[in-house]
């Protein structure tokens, strides 16, 4: 007779051993068999061979323990706790089985009152919820998004999430499993970019405090060609409208960031999801969170199985387990947990959207079981909204945070994951109203203090910021050491003339944010050469810097005649850059992309840009003119990537006035002559002339990027 033994993956087929022979009888001195004891002497050898071979098979690791040691309790007919020679005197017959006490039945689960309140609440919350696939595909194969309006009753969405307004449908796919190792993010110029991350480094952007462009991190987004950037610097601060066009999504949940930032990468969800892990204090000591109630504990030994395969990566396995389970006790809570996390590891693993709006769906169904310790649900309920917000989600992401805020309003960690909510939908009045809450209850949270400077600034209330980002960072609260923080602070306090402005900007830069006191873009690729100012021959694009310098004269009359036309094509700067003035762009490139229309106004200057890939296939800068009126004075600003450099060629330059500064080096401008330097190092730009200046601006690829990196390298 054959038994199979399962042991992780492998399964070893254990021959039953053959009988032994029979012992020698016992010969007496005259030749006689001695009789007697023979049967004790059978007792005797199988006691022996089966310790034997239990020693063996649990040292040499032939099977695990674990997973069977739950099989032998039929054996074990003393209940004594293992297998000895009174169980095979009981087996053999020699011995009458001994009568077993009446276990009383099982009693059901008796909640606490506050359990009971808050699975009530979830259950008033999720009765007019359906279990089905909770997104639907309502364009191509390529897009991702869901119609909340039409769909809710059959998504499985609760009450409180379709209260919600959708956004409409955006162009793209939120691609939130990038086939490259390339997570998304937002910089602070309002562009919505995908970052390389074996190549590059977080910095910091320029001035613009949108938080939705800034800590968005795990979305693609469609950016339009004429979208507005800015003229020396940075890149413009959209409007709340416009930053809800970046972050549309169409269904409820939270980042699970840290304590409250950005959402999560994939990379990370091993370690994150499994919340029973995750310790809380208790009376000083570190204690797990109760994810069992009492009928998952009588399944435990099931359940830990299941869980084995998951905390050794086998995925897949794990899943198929979890969903055994669920189908063998489909009240389990903690089973029900178990698939969501599988599933979110298979989705991590074949980096499957699919996967994941399952994993999405099965974590709602385990914080919505009757019987789910409160533990569990906002484990649950946290992870959901965590994953929702990954897939771009954002309204998705409000609803489950507002639904846990109302389910546990003590919790402080979570009403600060709703204020992030709110600002990666560019609600900032709402954030605000969180956070004022926060520190009402908890004045001295870093987390909510950072967030309502950043909050503050973005109001350009300059000086009322100040406070809030600096006791924020020095508080070293979990999510407070960011490089945007760093710089904010920093350039609040450059506003109101407060030099101590570097000591933070160098704080940022041994903490790793920035590369430099001076170089503090946000998006960088590590190891290119870096300095502020260029020459032609430096950089390599000599014939482009010649074929500018060669037909100025035919630039600046296509510029003046766009720029006189009563049409009014050139676009008032708005990133709140300029501490006074008037200050324009029309724009010809963005990030890669020739605006059509513009340069039908500009024939003759897009014909011959043409030529030149290097610039008109940046995708991470602009072609475009600048102009500047008398009286204008633009902030010290950087940025947002060392990725390109910029060139400026003088079309209409004032005698006397015009300057700009990069680092402590002030030049100027001439007619018909290209200035090159690198506008990820502070900058700033003084026009006090008599008369406008006008010039044309010509970003770059960085020389020292490869060609693979120029295409790789993700749009700002």
């Amino acid at each position: 007779m054959a038994e199979t033994i399962a042991d992780g993956n492998t399964m070893v087929e254990d021959t039953e051993a053959p009988s032994p022979p029979p012992p020698p009888a016992a010969v007496s001195k005259n030749g006689r068999k001695a009789e007697g004891n023979s049967i004790f002497s059978w007792i005797f050898v199988l006691a022996l061979l089966g310790a034997w071979t239990a020693v063996g098979v649990v040292w040499f690791d032939i099977v695990d323990y674990d997973t069977v040691v739950g099989t032998l309790v039929p054996y074990d007919i003393d209940g004594d706790g293992h297998l000895g020679l009174e169980d095979a005197k009981v087996l053999l017959g020699l011995k009458e089985k001994p009568v077993a006490r009446e276990t009383p039945p099982h009693t059901p689960v008796t909640d606490t009152s506050d359990e009971q309140d808050v699975r009530s609440d979830l259950r008033r919350e999720a009765e007019p919820t359906v279990a089905k696939s909770e997104f639907v595909n309502t364009a191509s194969s390529e897009q991702d998004s869901f119609n909340i309006d039409s769909t809710a009753a059959d998504a499985g969405l609760s009450r409180l999430e379709q209260e919600f307004t959708p956004f409409d449908p955006i162009e793209d796919n939120f691609d939130s499993f990038p086939q490259e190792e390339n997570p998304d993010t937002i910089d602070t110029t309002g562009e919505l970019v995908v970052e390389y991350l074996p190549e590059e480094t977080e910095g910091q952007s320029d001035t613009t405090v949108l938080y939705s462009e800034q800590f968005a991190s795990q979305q693609t987004d469609p950016r339009a060609p004429d979208s507005t950037q800015d003229m020396e610097g940075a890149n413009p601060e959209p409007t709340a409208e416009s930053a809800a066009e970046v972050t549309q999504d169409s269904t409820p949940v939270l980042p699970e960031t840290t304590a409250q930032s950005a959402p999560q990468s994939p990379q990370d969800t091993t370690q994150s999801n499994t919340a029973e892990e995750t310790p809380t204090e208790v009376t000083g000591k570190k204690k797990k969170p109760k994810m069992f109630n009492k009928f998952d504990k009588t399944i435990k030994s099931e359940i830990d199985t299941a869980e084995k395969l998951r905390k050794k990566g086998k995925a897949e396995e794990a899943l198929r387990a979890f969903e055994g389970l669920v189908q063998k006790y489909p009240h389990s809570p903690r089973s029900r947990y178990g698939k969501a996390q599988s599933e979110d590891d298979v989705a991590e693993k074949l980096r499957s959207n699919d996967m994941l709006l399952k994993a999405v769906n099965s974590y709602k169904d385990a914080a919505e079981l009757p019987d789910a310790p409160v533990a569990l649900i906002k484990a649950a309920l946290k992870r959901r909204a965590d994953r929702q917000q990954f897939l771009g989600r954002m309204r998705g992401s409000l609803a489950t945070l507002q639904l846990l805020v109302q389910t546990f309003p003590d919790d402080i960690a979570l009403q600060n994951d709703l204020g992030v909510a709110y600002l990666l939908i560019g609600d900032n009045k709402a954030a605000k109203k969180v956070y004022e809450e926060v520190l009402v209850k908890a004045p001295s949270d870093g987390f909510a203090k950072v967030h309502y400077g950043f909050i503050l600034k973005s109001e350009n209330k300059i000086a009322e910021s100040i406070p809030y980002l600096r006791e924020g960072l020095e508080s070293e609260a979990a999510g407070t050491d960011d490089g945007r923080f760093y710089f904010h602070l920093g350039d609040a306090l450059q506003r109101v003339g407060d030099q101590s402005a570097y000591e933070w900007y160098e704080r940022g830069h041994k903490r790793g944010h920035f590369a430099s006191v001076w170089q503090r873009s946000l998006y960088n690729v590590n190891g290119l050469r870096a300095q502020p100012w260029w020459t032609a021959k430096e950089t390599g694009y000599t014939d482009l810097v010649k074929t500018l310098e060669r037909n100025w004269i035919t630039i600046r009359d296509e510029a003046l005649s766009v720029m006189n036309a009563s049409s009014g094509l050139f676009v008032a700067e708005d990133e709140n850059l300029r501490e006074k003035g008037d200050w324009g762009q029309f724009t010809l490139w963005q990030q890669g992309r020739k605006v059509a229309s513009s340069c039908r106004s500009v024939p003759k200057t897009c014909a011959l840009l043409d030529r030149y890939p290097e610039a008109t296939s940046c995708k991470r800068g602009q072609i475009k003119f600048s102009v500047m009126q008398p009286g204008t004075h633009v902030w010290p600003h950087t940025g947002p990537t060392n990725c390109r450099l910029r060139m400026h060629l003088g079309l209409v330059i004032p005698r006397d006035g015009c300057r700009i500064r990069c680092t402590d080096h002030t030049r100027g401008w001439e007619e018909g002559k290209v200035l090159i330097f690198d506008d990820s190092f502070e900058h700033e730009v003084w026009q006090d002339a008599d008369s406008y200046r006008l010039i044309f601006i010509v970003d770059v690829w960085h020389p020292e990027l490869s060609q693979t990196q120029r295409q790789t390298l993700s749009p700002i």
